[in-house]
């Protein structure tokens, strides 16, 4: 469910016409809705209701300051990748005991950063990630809280690349190597080993996946207890899907999830922790772009967007799909047609669907990429020199910028001319 409807006609972010942004901020632009993320936070939360948990957003999928903060007030903690992605969540007011940091390659600086700012734990996922930290730790003085991702070796029946937990992957250890990875972490003077780390990718859209792993981190759980190890939190990421079209079945919903989890590892007493980032960002969000101009071609029609594989790169990246509605309600019955929706970047594979069927649309109308809220923004470049489009919240009645769109000026004037030019 999102808060982007038609009303009298015309589409709405909440409450707030999405004409009425576009003619503000122009075109392109993305929109969320306050209300999207915190019901979609709020699900996850109460399927955990009961057990010692914590919901921490994952900041890959959006990381806007706002949306962190709005996130961060309702009690999310947050699950960071890199250094950069650390200070956004304390700049956005997330204490150091609700920050995990997760990585295959996180930095001396990183590690040094985050220590000294406060964390949660790090999700290690190597052994000579493990001797580093306890290397920081200890000139530091402190004890690193830890846990060690494991790779379970389950096929999570999702896109290549956003599979985590194959044996081929390059995420964690092999769990078949855990006890005497966690038995060398215990050796180490400057590690708290706390838990185990488990995630195994992401848009899965069965549960089954994420029964089978969960079943080898509870026989683990098991074994490591059995071996003097005080594993009392289990790290369990993120990677629920969520529908990309409304004609699709919808994926398992999130209080589903929180009942699997119970079954699995409810008998354990672990504190546990879940990592979602696509299902509370994805659907809260729209790419709003206007029709530069409809094009005829051999055998086909082009709708010409302004904006650009840049601005959205998961069609290109991934031939994810997305649900493209014109801003304007269609009437009633109208016969639709197949288009080519493309941008105007300079390459082929800026092409955001082939032969999609969509009601007449000409240039000057508005259209609005659904479930555009995740791995929308964060993933997005200046190519060709096209400035990073801007970032809109709305709540009820009123809306905010809060990306503004860079001027040429502004992109032209970060790079430095050499003396000798």
């Amino acid at each position: 469910m999102d808060h982007f409807l038609y009303k009298d006609g015309a589409l709405h972010a909440e409450d707030v016409p999405v004409a009425e942004i576009a003619a503000a901020v122009g075109t392109p632009f993305y929109v969320y809705s306050t209300a999207t993320l915190l019901r979609h936070f709020r699900l996850f939360d109460e399927a955990l209701a009961g057990m010692d948990h914590l919901v921490c957003f994952a900041m890959k999928a959006a990381s806007n300051q706002a949306i962190l903060k709005t996130l961060a007030q309702a009690g999310a903690g947050m699950d960071v990748v890199s250094g950069g992605e650390y200070a956004r969540a304390k700049a956005a007011g997330v204490p150091g005991d609700r920050i995990v940091f997760s990585g295959v390659g996180k930095t001396h600086a990183e590690m040094r950063a985050a220590l000294e700012g406060g964390i949660r734990q790090f999700n290690l996922e190597s052994e000579p990630e493990m001797e580093r930290l306890n290397e920081v730790a200890l000139s530091l003085g402190v004890k690193a809280p830890v846990t060690v991702r494991v790779n379970p070796d389950v096929d999570a029946k999702t896109h290549a690349k956003i599979a985590t937990g194959k044996s081929e992957n390059k995420f964690g250890i092999p769990i078949s190597r855990a006890k005497e990875v966690y038995a060398h972490a215990a050796r180490l003077p400057g590690l708290d080993v706390v838990g185990i780390d488990v995630h195994i990718g992401s848009q899965l859209t069965d549960l089954e996946p994420f029964r089978l792993a969960y079943r080898k981190v509870a026989a683990l759980t098991e074994a490591l207890r059995a071996d003097g190890h005080n594993i009392r939190r289990l790290d369990l990421g993120g990677g629920l899907g969520i529908p990309y079209t409304r004609s699709n079945e919808a994926p398992p919903l999130p209080l589903d999830y929180g009942t699997m989890i119970r079954e699995e590892l409810g008998h354990l007493g672990c504190e546990i922790e879940i990592e979602p980032g696509r299902l509370i960002a994805g659907n809260a969000g729209l790419l709003v772009s206007d029709v530069v101009y409809v094009k005829s071609g051999e055998g086909r029609d082009f709708l010409i967007l302004d904006a650009a594989m840049n601005d959205l790169v998961r069609p290109a990246m991934y031939d994810a799909h997305h649900d493209i509605i014109p801003v304007v309600e269609p009437a009633s019955g109208v016969e639709q047609r197949p288009y080519d929706i493309v941008g105007p970047v300079c390459e082929t594979g800026d092409t955001f669907a082939k032969q999609r069927m969509m009601p007449p649309v000409q240039a000057g109308d508005l259209v609005a990429f659904r479930s555009a809220g995740a791995y929308g923004a964060v993933m997005a470049s200046e190519y060709n020199t096209r400035p990073l489009i801007p970032e809109v919240l709305v709540n009820g009645h009123q809306f905010a910028v809060i990306r503004a769109r860079p001027s040429f000026d502004e992109i032209i004037n970060r790079d430095t001319i050499p003396e000798w030019l």
